[in-house]
């Protein structure tokens, strides 16, 4: 049930992307990359507080052990990391239209994992049930046009911004429908009783045929 729950929340914020970026297109991209850079800045922003805070505490108490090693009051290294999320943050917050494309190439990425996803869960499902040809269909046709998107530039951008927001939109439908089935085989490939059961039932058979007999 949790599977299923993951697929639709999957598929929910794919749908939603998707329509946003074909009805808004530049304003969506704009906003998803300010959105970016804002969760940059937060992530560098607690890396570089929780840096400042060990940092204090260090220089508070120190203790040694029998061998003269160094227990607590070690000093943390610094932060690189958080600082770079920090500035990249702050960049893509207040310069959004610089990185569209980037940004477009990212939700091609997304694509493309979305659509290798859907290929594990699909040949998953088919080593407990049945899995028809047309649902292999769909997560082929998303793959090509993530690829398709990196390899190719597009312009104008709002014209690759309407392919990538039709093929969000797609993409989440496809997952909800895979996963309604999947979750279908799944259900069931449990309700069909195990080897185990059935030689105990026949075992419990003949035992008492035999019982009978005598």
């Amino acid at each position: 049930m949790k599977v299923l729950q993951s697929s639709f929340f999957r598929a929910i914020i794919a749908i939603i992307v998707g329509t946003l970026l074909i009805r808004y297109r530049e304003e969506t991209a704009t906003w998803l990359t300010i959105l970016i850079g804002v969760l940059f800045f937060l992530s560098g922003v607690i890396s570089c507080t929780v840096y400042y805070s060990q940092k204090k505490r260090a220089g508070d108490t120190v203790v040694y052990d029998a061998q003269g090693n160094q227990l607590t009051g070690l000093r943390p290294n610094f932060p690189i990391v958080g600082l770079g999320s920090l500035i990249l943050g702050v960049i893509l917050a207040l310069m959004p239209g610089t990185f569209l494309y980037g940004l477009m190439y990212i939700l091609a990425a997304i694509l493309i994992l979305g659509a290798i996803n859907q290929f594990v869960n699909l040949s998953l499902a088919r080593k407990i049930g049945h899995v028809g040809a047309g649902y292999w269909i769909m997560p082929s046709l998303l793959l090509l046009a993530g690829l398709f998107v990196i390899v190719k530039r597009i312009d104008p951008i709002s014209t690759m911004l309407f392919i990538i927001g039709w093929c969000m939109l797609i993409y989440g439908i496809v997952e909800c429908v895979n996963a309604i089935k999947i979750h279908n085989e799944r259900r069931k490939y449990e309700a069909v009783p195990g080897p185990s059961e059935g030689g105990e039932c026949l075992t419990g058979e003949s035992s008492e045929s035999s019982a009978s007999e005598e």
